[in-house]
């Protein structure tokens, strides 16, 4: 039930229609504790790829689970299109599971907390000492307010991975055009000049989906500080939408275009594409999320390359994975809270980690491959900066179209940065009202 009408009014506009960057949306469900057979049997919903990080080490939990309680696991994989269609119609039904993946924000998680689709689990997190291994800029996206605004004081969800967005430098590539790694921002644009000298191409992008926004707000963070993120994300102060983070950000992604550091059909490239041009070499350097790391480790094997946090910022697009949620009709919370626990464990969240995943509570020792280390080190380097600063289109939902179409105009050149800004100000100020 609807905890204000501004929320159920949301409830009612989002079902079906809540739109999220690069990553699938999934599960729901309702109910308290039940006995008999229900309470032997835990409902599990995620959408993870059988071959990822965090599905090999789910797996092994589900494994260990079924072993230390007796109990069963009914596991169905779940995709976004299927929740978005029907998420509040199944929350609110007794088909709702007892544990699910669900991702995080204030058009995803938020919103479900703010119309009690999923339980507050403080008690929960406190039982089991969850808090204690979670860094605070991956716990403010697990904790909402009551209008479902992140950063609040309750537990609705508890992440078991993280994710950042970086820069993947191809070091073939690099060695042979004569060029270093760069380590400061002006060594990176000294690069991009001298790749475009050469004949090359040098940043793989998309504009048709998230990498060319996720650039955007990067350039943006280059230049901004915690009390930006706070503004932006969080709505603590209006957001100058023509102030110097985003006036730089906007221009300065236009100027990557007009120079040649990103392709001028830029408009009309997809993410896979993007990706897929890093792995076969022809583009050097990839802007974009960790997510893509053990795909590369796998399939980008002709070259070396390496995978840093964009040079001299110090905020990074990125935070806590999604979350474990507990629907509010679930029929077995307390098996909820066991699995979800299993999930925290040093030896799961080795798994996570030595699979090309980010661990938010894995053991340094227990990670081995050389690869995972690199990638653990840098998240954690921005952990301990407070450096996760979330992404672009979280303060609204759909403002992800919204950037996506609004970015396309600037780099076909339809309109120009000013206008751009005008444009996205005005959908953010249409989408955060009922927040502020």
């Amino acid at each position: 039930m609807a905890r204000n009408s501004s929320a159920r009014r949301r409830m009612l506009a989002l079902a079906g229609s809540v739109t999220v960057a690069a990553l699938a949306l999934a599960g729901c469900s309702a109910g308290g504790d039940s006995s008999g057979s229900d309470a032997q049997t835990l409902k599990l919903w995620h959408y993870e790829g059988e071959d990822s990080a965090m599905a090999k080490a789910w797996n092994e939990a589900i494994k260990v689970f079924e072993k230390e309680t007796g109990a069963k696991v009914e596991f169905e994989q779940k995709s976004f299109e299927q929740i978005q269609k029907t998420a509040s119609q199944v929350l609110d039904s007794d088909a709702a599971p007892d544990v699910m993946e669900f991702n995080k924000g204030n058009a995803t998680a938020g919103f479900l907390a703010s119309t009690g689709l999923i339980s507050d689990i403080s008690d929960a997190v406190e039982e089991y000492g969850w808090a204690d291994k979670l860094a605070p800029s991956l716990q403010t996206t697990a904790k909402y307010t009551d209008a479902g605004v992140m950063g609040g004081d309750t537990w609705y969800g508890v992440p078991n991975y993280g994710e950042f967005v970086g820069v993947y430098y191809n070091k073939d590539a690099f060695a042979k055009a004569g060029l270093e790694i760069p380590t400061t921002y002006d060594e990176f644009v000294k690069v991009l000049d001298a790749f475009v000298a050469q004949g090359i191409t040098p940043l793989a992008e998309a504009g048709a989906e998230y990498p060319l926004g996720q650039l955007w707000y990067q350039l943006a963070l280059s230049k901004a500080d915690r009390s930006f993120v706070d503004d932006y994300q969080l709505y603590k102060n209006p957001v100058d939408w023509q102030g110097p983070e985003l006036t730089y950000a906007t221009e300065t992604l236009k100027d990557y275009v007009d120079k040649g550091y990103i392709a001028k059909d830029v408009s009309s490239v997809k993410a896979e594409d993007a990706g897929v041009s890093f792995i076969n070499g022809t583009a050097p350097i990839f802007v974009s999320g960790s997510w893509w790391y053990g795909r590369f480790v796998e399939q980008a094997t002709g070259f070396d390359w390496t995978y840093q946090a964009f040079p001299d910022s110090k905020l990074s697009l990125g935070s806590s994975g999604n979350l474990w949620v507990v629907p509010e009709n679930a029929k077995n919370k307390d098996l909820a809270y066991k699995f979800i626990d299993i999930t925290m464990r040093p030896e799961i969240q080795a798994i996570i980690g030595n699979n090309g995943g980010l661990p938010v509570a894995a053991n340094p020792e227990d990670i081995t491959d050389p690869k995972s280390q690199e990638l653990i080190s840098t998240f954690n380097g921005i952990l301990e900066n407070d450096g996760l600063s979330f992404y672009p289109d979280w303060p609204a939902a759909g403002f992800y179209d919204v950037i996506v179409q609004q970015l396309q105009g600037l780099v076909t050149g339809t309109q120009d940065a000013a206008k751009t800004n005008e444009n996205l100000g005005s959908e953010y100020e249409a989408g955060t009202a009922d927040y502020r």
